[in-house]
């Protein structure tokens, strides 16, 4: 890291970060929120560092729940044990009440909280996860309609639901149930208002050349705006490597994503939100700050400020 190692619950180094991602085109930061062993876990960026930074107000922000298992990347003294389970990132239906609860009295109402049509945006990192949890995909999509409704009597329009794909990679094996969905049939029968990436290794091969991982993704996006009955929002993410996590070498490498490589992404993704003027906007990147995947946009000292010029050169110069 360039800037060199830095607390970013301090309300100083936010407002910091955060001239120095809307100097360069980035005007939402997207929180990784979690949830494990019944409260909260790693807010205190957010809660201290984001919402305590003076010029917070400038930067919009929406929350991910990454309802993930907490597993033995999280601790690299296990890198070695694969099957090492932390913590349970499945809920059932009372702790999912009390998760969306807490959101909608801390975050929702916000002035810088992240709307589309005055609805506040709420992503789901794992939907096979929210599906495990809370025990099928009909008793799911009772608690998604639950959470709507208790939206609307906080004084909301709505709630606008993102989910994640994974390119159609759902493991639905924690259900006891005869049904089988595809991502496209839980989309529909979930209710979700829209669709993103998080990671182009949840979908595609990324052990090889950026601008040929880059074909790929765009193919992906042309899928899942032929197929999908909700608007895609183009994703790009910067690398990926999370050797910084193990011991031992692990395979899996993007090669060759130097600034100039990746300006090519944020251009693709930009032509395709201009290409779609009926939907929001929005293009979502990883990531800000994900060092030990080896995929951020903040400085370092190889490339310097190159990915956010790249980001600033596409998004605000052009």
């Amino acid at each position: 890291p360039l800037w060199g190692y830095v607390n970013e619950a301090d309300p100083r180094v936010m407002e910091m970060e955060i001239r120095a991602a809307r100097e360069h085109g980035v005007n939402v930061f997207i929180y990784d929120w979690y949830w494990f062993d019944g409260r909260p876990f790693l807010e205190n960026c957010l809660n201290d560092g984001f919402l305590g930074a003076e010029n917070n107000g400038d930067m919009k922000f929406w929350l991910m729940w990454a309802n993930h298992d907490a597993n033995m990347v999280w601790n690299k003294e296990l890198s070695g044990l694969p099957d090492t389970v932390i913590w349970r990132g499945a809920v059932c239906r009372e702790e999912f009440e009390k998760i969306c609860r807490r959101n909608m009295e801390r975050y929702f109402h916000l002035p810088n909280y992240y709307r589309i049509d005055g609805k506040p945006v709420f992503q789901i990192y794992d939907p096979a996860n929210l599906i495990n949890g809370l025990g099928g995909p009909e008793e799911t999509a009772r608690a998604l309609a639950w959470f709507r409704a208790e939206a609307k009597r906080a004084g909301f329009p709505g709630l606008y639901l993102l989910l994640t794909s994974y390119g159609n990679g759902l493991n639905l094996s924690g259900v006891d149930s005869g049904e089988r969905l595809d991502e496209k049939q839980l989309c529909e029968k979930l209710g979700f208002d829209g669709i993103t990436h998080y990671q182009f290794c949840h979908f595609t091969d990324i052990d090889r050349e950026y601008g040929d991982i880059l074909r790929d993704v765009k193919k992906e996006w042309e899928r899942l705006d032929e197929e999908y009955p909700v608007p895609y929002y183009p994703h790009i993410s910067v690398g990926w490597d999370n050797n910084p996590r193990f011991y031992e070498f692990r395979q899996g490498i993007v090669k060759n994503n130097t600034p100039e490589r990746v300006k090519e992404g944020f251009a693709m993704a930009k032509d395709y939100a201009d290409s779609h003027p009926e939907q929001v906007p929005l293009v979502t990147v990883n990531s800000w700050n994900e060092w030990t995947e080896t995929s951020y946009l903040e400085p370092d000292d190889r490339y310097g400020y190159g990915y956010l010029n790249a980001l600033r050169e596409v998004f605000r110069e052009e």
